[in-house]
């Protein structure tokens, strides 16, 4: 572990060294003491001596404030020398509830402002949105502020201290101020909500979206068809969310809209890059086995399914990426299924 900052009044730990993870620690350590913590020790010890994380953001200098350490113990006694500590998790869904665990063992609750997680998508094994996932790790500690960080942001920009916005949604009023705190200035600006479930829906929706836009691209059905799939799994996700118990005005902004037309177009997408892939016949195992980077599209594209279907909302493209992902489906074959449907009016969704 480096040499500790001095005391101050809101301390910051991200947990999880991956590409999201590291980003975010450098933007919190641009404006509040910093500790990022890394799986092992060696990966912490290598951030610490080279100052750029090689595995998941090459090229990438990291601020000489953010510390390391792969010790929980070293997190609570960073947290434990503020006033207020918050922990970021950037980890993906898979992981977080032994996250969110891992944190109430090691850090007293006295010395959380609160915890936020950043990972899009729906468990694939319970089909619980993250918040509901972080609310059964939590059980035991109801008094946690939690809520989630998420809007369009590719984490090499971030990490470069490029221009974003991010939202964060929580229903506790302190914590908003204090993710807001630590993130907010230079070129980061933080907007606030308490519609937890509509910004998770955006943002797991976004990345099966995106794969549906790479596969369009990948078969070089030019820009018509991405506009198209854009607009339409807009509605996709605007109708699970409204379902959920989201508003739909969540789904205009950063945490819909805007993360959703980064995703599907952006060059630095993970899920627009697997449906690329795709369209041009690839094999789903071979591209994913080339990159260390996960697509949550991927994952979460069959629990999201299931999940519309638990509430009889109507999903083709999300129905369609899954014959594709996982039923065998060509994506030619997949596209011809979408422009078949029967002709519809187009705000049939708000009826």
């Amino acid at each position: 572990m480096t040499p500790t900052p001095p005391r101050d009044d809101l301390r910051v730990a991200v947990i999880g060294a991956g590409s999201w993870g590291t980003a975010l620690a450098a933007m919190a350590s641009r404006h509040r003491p910093t500790l990022l913590w890394a799986r092992n020790a060696d990966t912490a010890a290598s951030l610490a001596s080279g100052r750029e994380n090689t595995r998941y953001l090459p090229g990438v200098q990291l601020p000489a404030a953010l510390a390391y350490t792969a010790s929980l113990d070293d997190v609570r006694k960073h947290l434990a020398l503020g006033r207020h500590g918050l922990v970021i998790l950037g980890v993906p869904v898979a992981g977080l509830r032994q996250a969110c665990e891992q944190v109430a063992a090691h850090i007293p609750e006295k010395n959380l402002a609160g915890i936020v997680w950043t990972c899009k998508g729906v468990d694939a094994d319970s089909g619980l949105l993250p918040h509901q996932v972080v609310a059964q790790a939590l059980h035991q500690h109801p008094h946690i502020a939690t809520g989630v960080l998420s809007g369009p942001s590719f984490a090499r920009e971030v990490a470069l201290g490029l221009p974003v916005a991010l939202t964060i949604a929580s229903t506790d009023n302190a914590l908003r101020e204090h993710v807001t705190a630590a993130l907010h200035g230079d070129n980061a600006r933080i907007y606030a909500s308490d519609d937890i479930v509509g910004v998770e829906t955006g943002g797991a929706l976004k990345n099966v979206m995106a794969i549906a836009c790479g596969v369009s691209d990948g078969l070089g059905l030019g820009t018509n068809a991405r506009a198209a799939l854009i607009t339409r799994g807009l509605a996709e996700m605007t109708r699970l969310g409204l379902a959920l118990g989201a508003r739909a005005d969540t789904f205009a902004g950063l945490t819909g809209l805007g993360d959703l037309v980064l995703t599907a177009t952006g060059d630095l997408s993970r899920n627009r890059r697997v449906g690329l892939e795709l369209g041009r016949g690839r094999q789903l195992a071979d591209i994913l086995n080339e990159t260390p980077h996960i697509a949550e599209g991927v994952r979460c594209a069959r629990a999201t399914l299931a999940l519309a279907r638990q509430h009889s909302v109507e999903m083709p493209i999300t129905e369609a990426v899954c014959a594709v992902l996982f039923e065998g489906k060509t994506p030619a074959a997949a596209v011809a299924g979408l422009l078949a449907r029967e002709p519809r009016a187009e705000d049939a969704d708000r009826a």
